[in-house]
């Protein structure tokens, strides 16, 4: 084998038509649905570092590492299942409808935990219960083997399990599916590997790797068989020696195996620390301790093909970039699944990315085209809708504004469009709307400044056109944003006229009503935004100057020149801004009189200004 010029603590498991792959932070798992798309699942962890200290013990972290990698590995196999075996838009039955509306459960859940039961009990009866069974049957017939507290007794007990496992493995070798499979865990294999000899990991490079490694759960279970015939033989020794034997077939029997369920821990951590030591090295020394693994393996994984390999590269990435890039997303498969179950993980995964879980609502609702207060309601997504739902999601993980991915949002009963070119309009300035239309009298002329989406100047179109006639005009800077603009007041039939200007450059005329939201972001505190905000919303829609009011003394400067006696100037401005921006008109505007609104929070948000 080749000298590894790097190691990794990655290991993985095949799973039906995939391969997961598990670092110490996440869990990365890539699967072929059944029209041959690759789909991706990756759920984030909590490294072993951050656990309690006790789980990190020598011994004891081996059974750690034994509960927790079956409880993920059978999760992994559940859901792998769910993706590979789903048929696009197949009805949900009558009794699956009525278990997901009454009991809250699906067949696939209660299907998975039967099948997880009856696994656990074919093992069990495998063995443990079958090679005790067949020793007993030849320790009655050649007395001379002794009870079992005999070594020989204990010698034969672990040789049946060895063979049982050994046909066992040959039994599945008959199963196309399960070969499958095999070959999907020689992808695992291969990549892992591949990573470990410094190779770039393509298709071809992963090929040319080896299907052996020293941390595969076969040399494990193996390992486990060997440790517990010691273990065991031990344990059966100190029972008879303690005269817990009672000489009764039967009941000699149950204790016994009773006994090997409480020590399955003892062998599960003692075979994970000799894998570990095992795996540290390649040394030819202990080469013949390897080999009987080695072996194995040549029975579990086959030669993969492109498409098995590429789910392997693509699970190991996933799975390291999780490791070196605390902010990597998570993802979902795209499977049927109750709402309740898809909304809860878009929450769970929302709030550890920091966004509001409220938008895991917005997303399903306006999705499934549902009210948000009917989400409450159980009811089972189907695969095409999850897709859908899930490509929202994995957008909005990015960070990207959840009304840019859905290209509009409404605001004052209008759908006004954005994207990157404007600012999304906040709830809080429909509070400035309603302060217009209040102000607004028929016959009226508007000005407002920094239209951005135009939201503002539409929403007031739209409303005053019921009642009176006004004019109104909507300014800005950027070409990009008044393209928005436009485009909002075509679809919403909203009567304005919009003209490029910065600020009252290229304004003509004088206005009964100015409004204005303008930047009003400190520049120092930009960066400090939510990313959202800061890395997808344009710049010089949030950028106020030095101590953020740079704009409302610029209105302040020339509005005298551009508002009728007795008009009015309303502007939305930032927690806290209110007084300093009547201390500013009133020097240097000369208005007449000022005063503020404040928003449903309790805060300061809109200024009003008279002349």
């Amino acid at each position: 084998m080749r000298k590894k010029t790097q190691r990794t603590h990655i290991g993985g498991q095949a799973v039906i038509q995939g391969v997961m792959m598990l670092s110490k932070c996440g869990m990365a798992t890539a699967v072929r649905d059944d029209t041959g798309e690759m789909q991706t699942e990756a759920i984030r962890l909590t490294p072993p570092e951050q656990q309690a200290k006790w789980k990190r013990l020598p011994f004891v972290r081996g059974v750690v590492s034994f509960v927790s990698s079956l409880v993920l590995g059978m999760g992994a196999l559940m859901r792998s299942s769910d993706v590979a075996f789903t048929t696009e838009e197949e009805e949900p039955s009558n009794l699956s409808k009525w278990m997901t509306e009454k009991l809250k459960v699906s067949v696939g859940e209660i299907l998975s935990v039967i099948s997880t039961i009856l696994g656990v009990v074919l093992a069990l009866a495998l063995f443990l219960l079958l090679p005790n069974y067949l020793t007993s049957l030849i320790a009655d017939a050649a007395p001379a083997i002794g009870g079992t507290g005999s070594i020989w007794y204990n010698l034969i007990d672990g040789g049946f399990r060895l063979v049982i496992f050994l046909c066992y493995i040959l039994f599945t070798l008959l199963f196309k599916s399960l070969r499958e499979t095999y070959q999907y865990h020689g992808a695992e294999h291969n990549t892992i590997n591949c990573y470990e000899y410094g190779d770039e990991l393509t298709v071809e490079n992963v090929k040319k790797a080896s299907r052996l490694h020293d941390r595969c759960g076969t040399t494990f279970i193996f390992l486990v068989l060997i440790v517990s015939i010691l273990i065991f033989a031990l344990v059966n020794w100190a029972l008879a020696a303690l005269h817990w034997v009672t000489g009764i077939g039967w009941a000699d029997d149950i204790i016994s195996f009773i006994v090997k369920i409480i020590f399955l821990p003892v062998v599960a951590g003692i075979s994970y620390e000799v894998l570990r030591l095992l795996s540290k090295t390649d040394s030819v020394l202990v080469l013949p301790l390897k080999a009987p693994g080695y072996l194995l393996q040549k029975l579990t994984t086959r030669e993969p093909d492109d498409p098995m390999i590429e789910c392997a590269i693509a699970a190991f990435k996933k799975a390291k970039e999780m490791e070196d890039d605390p902010n990597s997303p998570e993802r979902s498969f795209v499977t049927e699944t109750k709402l309740s179950k898809l909304l809860e993980t878009m929450k769970s995964r929302f709030e550890k990315r920091g966004i509001d879980a409220s938008d895991a609502e917005w997303i399903v609702s306006l999705t499934l085209d549902i009210p948000r207060s009917a989400l409450s309601q159980e009811r089972i997504v189907s695969r095409k809708e999850c897709r859908e739902i899930v490509n929202i999601f994995d957008e909005r993980m990015t960070g990207r504004p959840l009304w840019y991915i859905f290209g509009d949002t409404d605001f004052c009963g209008c759908k006004i469009k954005v994207d990157e070119r404007v600012l999304i309009p906040r709830p809080e300035t429909e509070l400035l709307v309603r302060q217009a239309l209040a102000a607004l009298k028929d016959g009226d002329s508007m000005l407002d400044l920094c239209t951005g989406s135009g939201a503002i100047a539409v929403a007031v179109a739209v409303e005053a056109a019921k009642k009176k006639s006004v004019t109104i005009v909507g300014a800005d800077i950027s070409e990009d944003a008044l393209e928005v603009a436009r485009e909002n007041a075509r679809i919403n039939q909203a009567s304005v006229t919009f003209v490029k200007a910065d600020l009252f450059d290229g304004i003509r005329g004088k206005f009964d009503l100015i409004t204005a939201n303008p930047p009003y972001i400190k520049s120092g505190e930009i960066a400090s935004l939510d990313q959202e905000v800061r890395d997808f919303e344009p710049r010089i829609a949030l950028d106020g100057g030095e101590d953020g009011l740079d704009f409302y003394r610029r209105i302040a400067e020339r509005i005298r020149r551009y508002i009728v006696r007795g008009g009015m100037c309303i502007m939305e401005c930032g927690e806290g801004q209110a007084q300093e921006i009547i201390r500013i008109f009133r020097e240097t505007a000369r208005c007449d009189f000022a005063m503020v609104v404040r928003d449903d929070a309790g805060v300061e948000r809109i200024v009003k200004i008279g002349f």
